[in-house]
């Protein structure tokens, strides 16, 4: 888990959009331009994914605005959620894009045109470098903050640099290939439109998992049993369940102690196993703990363990 306050993830994460935002609006003008005076189909295409980018870094920072917003009498979970709608919105954009490129190459593949200009590979081989150094510091600020919108942002950013890459190759052939091979450059447009197509689906799998409050890594599981343990008082845990919401973690444990403590002391060592978990895990935002006797232990069964049982005997 990052040693990063939840603050400081925020403002690392809005400032690694901003630094998307500015790079991609430049990126888009210069391939654009330079693919309407260098007659190059894909790096219009590739224009146009440019331009989504910005769109889609623009839905980040709502997200993460939204996301970081403190919960309140109306939310008291607060708004988390914001986070992944962000990241499932960037992919179904993605998926329109993919959806324009295909259209518009398809159409300039069944109507020749003029071989694009030579410049034009000069063009992408600075847009490739861009963005790749681009998709690793985002990927990077992604993983550091734990936030899936920013690491699909990279992904957007990475997406990009193989478009660029396969409008490369396209051009080269048309240029070495001369006369009946001008529809190089288009056929890598398409190409890139079926790229477009698979990452906007490995963005919106994770998102959609989220959504349904899918089991997060199993890392955070163990390392929340092993700092319960650590508690004195604490025997053992029985069920752990974690979801995440945006850049917070909520739990639900069961943890083991003597069967004679009180009342009071159930809930003084509750909170004790509380204060430890949010302390070690700053993306923890709140552990819900359910104190149960030690010696009943045995009377119960996780319910995820008669379910696996089940469809294991079907």
């Amino acid at each position: 888990m990052s040693e990063l306050t939840r603050a400081e993830a925020v403002r690392l994460a809005r400032h690694s959009v901003m630094v998307g935002v500015f790079t991609n609006g430049a990126l888009a003008i210069v391939k654009g331009v330079a693919g309407v005076l260098g007659h190059s189909q894909a790096l219009i295409a590739d224009a146009i994914e440019s331009t989504s980018d910005i769109l889609s870094s623009l839905v980040v920072l709502a997200g993460l605005k939204v996301a970081a917003e403190a919960p309140t009498k109306k939310h008291p979970y607060g708004k988390g959620r914001a986070e992944p709608v962000a990241a499932a919105v960037i992919a179904l954009m993605l998926f329109g894009a993919a959806v324009v490129v295909a259209i518009t190459s398809v159409r300039e593949i069944m109507h020749p045109h003029q071989t694009p200009a030579a410049f034009t590979l000069i063009v992408l081989v600075g847009v490739i470098l861009v963005k790749e150094v681009l998709f690793r510091f985002v990927r990077d600020r992604g993983a550091e903050t734990k936030s899936m919108a920013l690491e699909a942002d990279a992904w957007h950013h990475r997406s990009d640099a193989i478009t660029s890459l396969a409008a490369f190759i396209g051009i080269t052939i048309a240029l070495i290939g001369g006369r009946g091979y001008e529809a190089a450059d288009d056929w890598a447009a398409l190409v890139a439109a079926g790229i477009l197509a698979f990452n906007a689906w490995h963005l919106l799998r994770p998102a959609l998992s989220e959504l349904t409050d899918a089991v997060p890594d199993q890392k955070i599981v163990a390392e929340i049993r092993e700092i319960a343990y650590t508690v004195k008082g604490v025997k053992g845990t029985h069920r752990c369940w974690v979801r995440k919401l945006g850049l917070d973690y909520f739990v639900d444990l069961d943890i083991l102690v003597e069967g004679s403590l009180s009342v009071r002391e159930g809930h003084d060592l509750a909170h004790e196993v509380n204060d430890a978990v949010t302390n070690r895990l700053p993306f923890v935002r709140k552990v819900m703990v359910h104190v149960e006797p030690e010696d009943e232990f045995g009377r119960f069964k996780l319910d995820w363990e008669e379910a696996e049982e089940e469809s294991q005997s079907q």
